[in-house]
């Protein structure tokens, strides 16, 4: 296995790790019925959501999903064609 293969194992070994944390880090949506009702939060949190916690942990679950699917393709082809 050459050093390319180790390093894009360790990558990806990260990434899928990273994402787990991150995923189970998030609140879940937990509006349930009550938005068929009507029932609204308008509150400060709620209007100034764009800077909050939670979009930025949305924002590195992004991040670490295309980092662990561009390391694993690359893995992957880096193992087929034996780089």
């Amino acid at each position: 296995m050459s050093a390319l293969c180790i390093l894009l194992a360790i990558i990806d070994i990260l990434a899928a790790l990273t994402m787990i944390i991150l995923f189970l880090v998030q609140e879940g949506n937990d509006r349930g019925m009550g938005v068929v009702g009507g029932a609204s939060n308008d509150s400060y949190y709620s209007k100034a959501k764009g800077r909050s916690l939670e979009e930025r942990l949305k924002f590195y679950t992004k991040v670490a999903v295309i980092i662990f699917t561009i390391s694993s393709v690359l893995l992957y082809l880096s193992i087929a064609h034996g780089w």
